[in-house]
């Protein structure tokens, strides 16, 4: 009985000291980490926390550009930081991708860091030169699969979102196309303007532009629903491929360790700023809907997202560099 009793004052012990540290947090400015240059979308979404957080905290909060080695750079200096909340990473979808196609990293993708919210995500277009003659995804597939490995798409690069979201489609249709990288989503998407890649997966922010321009067309949306923003182009999961869903998603992170309380702290203030009217109006701008989770839910869809990044990876013969 006396052991039990010690092991329930050392709890509440325990209890009392996250409790207090969730009331002094945050003692001094945060910095949110992003590991790519300033203008991409975990760069844009920490900026728009930041700015409000430092209104709610009454603490500073700073945005540090860490770009390097593909986001790697800024992610080991967070996983590396003091587990006390003052440090925080802002990710994207490429924090998932990383473990497929770097064969070391100096951090653990899913015991480094604990999951404060997911904040954003953005859907994919298939989109086609509308010189190609068809207008829906199940034109598409009969049309790849008629002409087997004459169908090219382009990508930002080999290992990217839009490369991934290109091998899910091949993957789940069934057909034989050839990937063509590119050093980035605008070129991917001049190429297949000028008709010499005949279809690429992209962001709806950077190509939604030439579609109502009529540069290109816009045969389906790769998320589970239809996007709220553009809610006539139909998912590529209702027009013949059920199941179907790809996306950039933006989230935030903070070391393993940090304490519950302050894990707790701060996906309640997020939370609320994710949904004022006004933030939600400039991730939608973006081409971007806010979608804010608890703790456990991120750490389950970040897990999730490894697993079936690594399955696509090795079906695609993509190998760890």
């Amino acid at each position: 009985m006396r052991h039990f009793l010690v092991l329930g004052w050392f709890a509440l012990g325990l209890a009392a000291v996250s409790s207090a540290s969730a009331q002094s947090y945050p003692s001094r400015p945060i910095r949110i980490v992003i590991g790519f240059t300033p203008g991409g979308q975990p760069d844009i979404y920490a900026r728009l926390i930041a700015a409000k957080l430092t209104e709610s905290l009454h603490q500073q909060v700073v945005v540090d550009n860490r770009p390097g080695a593909g986001g790697v750079i800024g992610t080991q200096l967070v996983a590396d930081a003091s587990p006390d909340g003052h440090t925080l990473l802002s990710v994207s979808s490429a924090h998932a991708i990383s473990p497929a196609v770097r064969a070391k990293l100096p951090y653990d993708t899913l015991k480094g860091f604990a999951g404060i919210t997911m904040t954003a995500t953005a859907t994919y277009l298939l989109v086609v030169p509308p010189a190609l003659g068809i207008k829906t995804v199940q034109e598409f597939i009969a049309l790849a699969k008629a002409k087997p490995g004459q169908l090219n798409f382009s990508s930002a690069g080999t290992g990217s979102g839009t490369h991934f979201a290109g091998e899910m489609l091949k993957q789940s249709a069934n057909i034989e196309v050839v990937h063509v990288p590119y050093k980035g989503i605008p070129e991917s998407l001049t190429d297949a303007v000028a008709g010499r890649v005949q279809f690429t997966m992209a962001p709806i922010a950077s190509s939604v532009t030439l579609v109502k321009e009529g540069r290109l067309r816009a045969l389906g949306v790769s998320s589970k629903q239809r996007s709220s923003i553009y809610p006539d182009i139909p998912t590529i999961a209702e027009s013949g491929l059920p199941g179907f869903e790809w996306g950039s998603w933006g989230a935030l992170l903070a070391p393993a360790k940090t304490p519950r309380s302050i894990i707790n702290k701060l996906n309640r203030e997020v939370t609320c700023i994710l949904l004022l009217p006004d933030v939600e109006q400039r991730l939608r701008a973006l081409g971007a809907e806010p979608v804010p989770t608890t703790p456990a839910q991120l750490d389950k869809f970040i897990a999730e997202q490894v697993r079936v990044i690594a399955q696509l990876a090795k079906k695609a013969g993509i190998e760890p560099q």
